[in-house]
């Protein structure tokens, strides 16, 4: 069974990477390097989620290492400990200023370098937990505004550059101010819940990301999906929440929908993915326009609607 964390050891030497792996190999997955080079070319790979890197190093030292990983968005959040018989300021100093997180000396303690390494891990556990709260919207438990906005920049980038299909949905509550009207904001509550828990489940794959996007609309990114397989997705959640009969009005008897709002491109670099959300806002206000409880799609390049 995988450990939760993953730890890259870069050292020329390769008894001090044996050494150091048998100390922390209980803790974490280790992944090693015997040079600086290597070193970079696994933190990309792997996106271990901490470095240990010795200094001493031929060809690329430590210090030129830490410079290369720095200077890469894929690496340079990823905390780095210098390993080294090095034991003046200096260089101490150096280490730390070009962006580590700590400075161990050699010779090599196991309790020290448990004990350090444990240290930072927490703190990357702790600050993942914060990311994560603050990419949450509390009432519906789904992403948030700015983990939707954060994805669909990545998202788009990825998918032009696979040259792959981005379906975005944009999904609204229908008549949902009467409801809060009518039932109070505590019922109007347990809607947006009952709501986010069919999007969630049915917007599941892989890329995937389902948010609230504000008040009672949300938004579905869906990286690599066609018209087709999107218009699906989100005919069986229109369905799934008009099964739940939730009563909207007494008097007439109606119950809760929505409406969505669907559309898909292959991102090029003459657009941008604001176009994509625009497009996706003006099918769902056909939808809404033309009787509601329903999914219309529209095509980014032209005025193709379904």
């Amino acid at each position: 069974m995988p450990n939760a964390f993953s730890v890259l050891i870069i050292d020329d030497e390769v008894i001090n990477l044996q050494i150091i792996s048998d100390i922390l190999r209980d803790e974490v997955d280790i992944i090693m390097a015997k040079s600086g080079e290597q070193g970079v070319r696994k933190a990309l790979e792997f996106s271990p989620d901490l470095i240990l890197l010795d200094v001493i190093m031929p060809e690329m030292n430590g210090f030129e290492t830490m410079n290369k990983l720095s200077q890469d968005a894929r690496t340079c959040d990823i905390p780095v400990i210098f390993i080294t018989a090095l034991d003046d300021i200096e260089n101490e100093e150096k280490g730390l200023l070009l962006g580590a997180s700590d400075y161990i000396q050699k010779p090599i303690h196991a309790s020290i370098i448990k004990a350090r390494v444990a240290l930072h891990l927490k703190l990357i556990n702790q600050h993942r937990i914060l990311e994560r709260l603050s990419t949450i919207d509390p009432l519906t438990s789904l992403a948030n505004r700015r983990k939707y906005e954060e994805t669909i920049r990545s998202e788009w980038e990825l998918m032009g550059e696979l040259n792959e299909t981005l379906s975005l949905a944009v999904i609204d509550i229908d008549n949902f101010k009467q409801y809060n009207d009518f039932y109070g904001h505590a019922a109007g509550d347990k809607v947006l819940q009952k709501v986010a828990a069919i999007l969630s489940n049915n917007f599941k794959h892989n890329g995937d990301l389902v948010a609230r996007y504000g008040g009672e609309e949300f938004v579905a990114i869906m990286p690599k999906t066609t018209k087709k397989e999107a218009l699906l997705r989100l005919n069986k959640c229109i369905d799934e929440v008009h099964k739940m009969a939730i009563t909207c009005h007494k008097k007439d008897k109606n119950v809760v929908t929505i409406s969505a709002g669907v559309a898909s491109i292959t991102p090029k670099k003459d657009l941008s993915f604001e176009s994509l959300f625009t497009t996706a806002d003006e099918a769902l206000y056909l939808a809404k326009h033309n009787g509601k409880n329903q999914v219309k799609w529209k095509s980014v390049n032209n005025n193709d609607m379904t």
